[in-house]
């Protein structure tokens, strides 16, 4: 006779799942452009060259719940000589997104999904710049909270002004 503690029973409600999920599903690089206008005589440069970094963060929406973020980052090195190298990465990711606020979706996008991805597309860059020939490049990380929060507030006080103004 089989013992009652060994007969669990667990009920499991068949509603459906209204939590919110975000998952990675996949991430890549779209493009990458790598330019070395110099070689060789770059490579007898004493000088060390002026790095310039921008960042470029875009977010597409591809299917009902799937976003497709990327992130752009253009390098270029600069020495009194001219330009030492250029690189222009573009690296994304696809995200599913299911019952999300929509309040949170526009956050996600431009702040925790860059953060996610930064990691890899910073390797890309700096492998591609270490196989031209240079040093590899490694970006400090970026904190893309505190710069969607800043791009925010200039928002409320841009859209707070009358219209016609620029």
């Amino acid at each position: 006779m089989a013992d009652e503690a060994d007969h669990i029973t667990t009920n499991l409600g068949n509603g459906a799942d209204t939590g919110p999920q975000i998952a990675l599903i996949s991430q890549y690089v779209k493009d990458l452009s790598f330019e070395n206008p110099n070689a060789p005589a770059v490579y007898q440069w004493q000088d060390q060259p002026q790095i310039d970094v921008q960042f470029n963060i875009g977010a597409e929406r591809v299917a009902d719940e799937v976003l497709e973020i990327a992130l752009k980052i253009e390098v270029k090195a600069v020495a009194p000589q001219g330009t030492a190298f250029a690189v222009e990465l573009l690296y994304a990711a696809l995200f599913g997104m299911r019952n999300v606020p929509e309040d949170q979706v526009q956050p996600f996008m431009l702040a925790e999904a860059p953060r996610l991805i930064f990691p890899f597309a910073r390797r890309v860059l700096a492998d591609a710049i270490r196989d031209g020939g240079f040093p590899p490049l490694l970006l400090d990380p970026i904190d893309f909270g505190a710069l969607y929060l800043q791009q925010a507030q200039q928002m409320e006080v841009t859209s707070g002004e009358p219209a016609g103004h620029a």
